[in-house]
C-alpha cells in the first residue's frame, strides 16, 4: 500500500462514518509520509501533512493495510509493537468506530 493509496481509504472512512469519530489524529507511516484526519468539522477533512492533533499512531504502512483489511487486530498490534500511540490513547480507542 502506498501513502496516496491509504490517503484515499481514510478519506472514504471518514465520508462513511464522519462524525462518529469526532476527534483529531495524525497517522506516521514511518518515514513514508503522515496522514491527519480531522472529524471535527463536515465534512471531515483528510490532508497529507502532521497537523496538531492529541494523537499520533505510529505504523508500517503494510500493517496498516492489514489493519485495514481486518487481517491484523488493532489491540495485537499494539500488544506487539506493531503500532503505537503516542498522546491521548482514549482517541485512538475511538479510532474503531472508523474501521
Amino acid at each position: 500500500m502506498t501513502l496516496e493509496e491509504a490517503t484515499i481509504k481514510v478519506t472514504r472512512m471518514a465520508e462513511t462514518h464522519g462524525g462518529k469519530f469526532g476527534e483529531k489524529v495524525n497517522f506516521d507511516f514511518k518515514g513514508a509520509g503522515s496522514i491527519h484526519l480531522d472529524d471535527t468539522v463536515s465534512p471531515a477533512k483528510v490532508v497529507l501533512e502532521e497537523v496538531e492533533a492529541p494523537c499520533t499512531v505510529v505504523m508500517e504502512l503494510d500493517n496498516f493495510e492489514k489493519l485495514l483489511k481486518g487481517d491484523l487486530n488493532p489491540m495485537m498490534a499494539f500488544m506487539t509493537g506493531k503500532m503505537k500511540v503516542e498522546g491521548d490513547k482514549a482517541v485512538a480507542m475511538k479510532l474503531a468506530s472508523l474501521f
